[in-house]
């Protein structure tokens, strides 16, 4: 990857406001969604200007898809699941982001998809917190 990740970037005010930023890792900055029916990571890529997948050099799709691993490794490990679903859609927010979420068969949206199923719920903080510690501990940046 070339030069600073972070360097010009900018996290999409409705991102900032939906979610806890968990962690920096090499390319995404990664955050948890607030919203307590779904354990649900997403990963922004801290570069400016980036809207679709193929807005990034290979060797940053292949950091991309290294770290959409790690993040699912992560959330099984702290949300067991019977599902982890992974999508960059886009539509909403058009800064490149990639969803990943841990889907329990009987989940408030299952089997259909998280995006506009019913009203989302917010962490308590307290229990918000507590998760974000457990992820940042689970991925070493406690």
């Amino acid at each position: 990857m070339s030069g600073d990740p972070g360097a010009g970037f900018e996290l999409d005010a409705r991102l900032a406001a939906d979610t806890a930023v968990v962690a920096d890792w090499k390319l995404c900055r990664v955050l948890l969604m607030d919203d307590a029916r779904f354990p649900w990571l997403i990963l922004v890529p801290r570069k400016p200007g980036l809207v679709e997948i193929i807005d990034l050099d290979d060797n940053e799709r292949l950091e991309l898809t290294r770290e959409t691993d790690r993040a699912m490794r992560l959330l099984r490990t702290v949300a067991p699941c019977d599902k982890l679903n992974v999508g960059a859609l886009g539509n909403i927010v058009r800064q490149l982001h990639i969803h990943v979420v841990a889907r329990r068969v009987g989940d408030a949206a299952w089997p259909g998809p998280v995006w506009g199923a019913g009203v989302p719920q917010r962490y308590e903080p307290a229990a918000r917190n507590a998760l974000v510690e457990r992820l940042r501990a689970d991925t070493g940046q406690a």
